[in-house]
């Protein structure tokens, strides 16, 4: 029976369908038509210029050592980092009770949810060379007093991106978990299996498909991060330039609005490869 017909469905759907136009649709197209120019705020000036831009994207170091820069800082932080540490998390987590394991997701949803612009100031008093809490401590047992950000810059936002995003997946995670019956466990407690054993035969065979969406929206969500840019400003030298900066750079440092509109174009069509990968594979492990 049909509750609807097609043009009260049309109705109903057209007002989500104009908004993803306006904000996903028309900037994706308007980008890519301004990437085609050579769009400049410094001589206020419109030429197409085809695809000009991404013959010169292609052959400037920068862009690569960018490429090199953002691929380490999105393994690091989302593929080895917060899905790792979120399911390590939730996995140790499971069919506790008790005080710590409250404070422990209460700790861990407040890193998520306190305002980017707190969280920075709060790593960077933490950093700091003669003053932060880090090299303080160290103190105490003979390290000597270390410029993090100028010496490790990579290693601080790459940690301090684990630190940031892990309650994620580990919510996630914990709320994948209560979908597998606990008659697994329990069979497998009886039969005596170890922890790992449980681990791999029970739980990451069920989680599969959780872990392939976490995979997605943290690889995504990662690729396109800015925030960094507050702690490093993209330095020491280009040390951390990963692609937003890098992109933010070009358009608004120097102005060049059609160079960094290919850049973004760049940065669309890599998403897009991460996510139709990610989801050809969740198709055929289910296969």
């Amino acid at each position: 029976m049909q509750l609807l017909s097609k043009k009260a469905a049309m109705i109903f759907i057209l007002p989500g369908l104009i908004l993803i136009f306006i904000f996903l649709i028309f900037p994706a197209l308007w980008t890519f038509f301004l990437s085609l120019t050579n769009y400049s705020l410094l001589d206020n000036s419109l030429e197409f210029v085809g695809l000009k831009n991404f013959f010169k994207l292609f052959r400037d170091q920068r862009f690569w050592h960018s490429t090199i820069v953002t691929f380490q800082f999105v393994i690091g932080s989302a593929l080895f980092g917060q899905t790792a540490l979120g399911l390590l998390l939730a996995v140790m987590l499971h069919k506790k009770r008790g005080i710590m394991k409250e404070l422990l997701t209460n700790f861990a949803v407040a890193s998520w949810i306190i305002p980017s612009v707190v969280v920075v100031y709060l790593w960077a008093a933490f950093l700091d060379k003669e003053y932060g809490l880090l090299n303080q401590l160290l103190g105490f047992i003979g390290v000597t007093p270390r410029d993090w950000l100028n010496k490790f810059p990579m290693w601080v936002i790459i940690i301090w991106n684990i630190w940031r995003g892990s309650a994620f997946s580990m919510m996630l995670f914990t709320s994948a978990l209560q979908t597998i019956p606990p008659s697994y466990l329990e069979t497998a407690d009886v039969i005596g299996a170890s922890r790992w054993n449980k681990f791999r035969d029970i739980l990451l065979p069920s989680l599969k498909n959780y872990i392939g969406t976490d995979l997605i929206l943290i690889t995504l969500w990662t690729f396109n991060l800015f925030t960094p840019y507050l702690l490093t400003k993209g330095g020491p030298g280009n040390a951390t330039e990963i692609f937003p900066i890098y992109t933010y750079h070009e358009a608004f440092k120097y102005m060049q609005f059609g160079y960094g509109s290919a850049i973004s174009v760049v940065i669309l069509l890599i998403n897009l490869g991460f996510a139709l990968f990610y989801l050809r594979s969740m198709k055929g492990g289910k296969q």
